[in-house]
């Protein structure tokens, strides 16, 4: 099975090193990198500003074609990642997806679709 980038010991392993050694690269909620010692819960994509579930199964497809390894970024858990100005996806967090996408919607495109029916 795949192991996330986060997840993988650092390539170089000092045997010097003992544990609580921070390893760990994550996103905080400003936004900014720092190490730690323990793994993040989620992953992103720091371009498409999105996270996801480490098991996502979008982002496992296009990580086993060559993509997205670059730009992989992990969070502690999902309000950090909202914090740091990323989305759920759609796919691996549908309902949460849902509700941040409501929320982007206009007054106006809401009552619109409320009263049509219709985008």
């Amino acid at each position: 099975m795949h192991q996330p980038a986060s997840e993988l010991p650092d390539p170089d392993p000092d045997p010097a090193v003992g544990a609580g050694v921070a390893r760990y690269t994550l996103v905080g909620p400003c936004g900014r990198t720092f190490r730690d010692t323990v793994p993040g819960t989620l992953g992103g994509h720091r371009r498409g500003r999105l996270y996801g579930r480490l098991d996502c199964p979008s982002a496992l497809r296009v990580i086993a074609q060559g993509g997205y390894v670059r730009d992989r970024v992990f969070f502690r858990d999902a309000p950090t990642a909202v914090a740091a100005g990323y989305r759920p996806c759609a796919v691996c967090l549908p309902r949460e997806y849902r509700r941040w996408k409501s929320q982007q919607e206009s007054p106006a495109c809401r009552a619109r679709w409320d009263k049509e029916g219709t985008t």
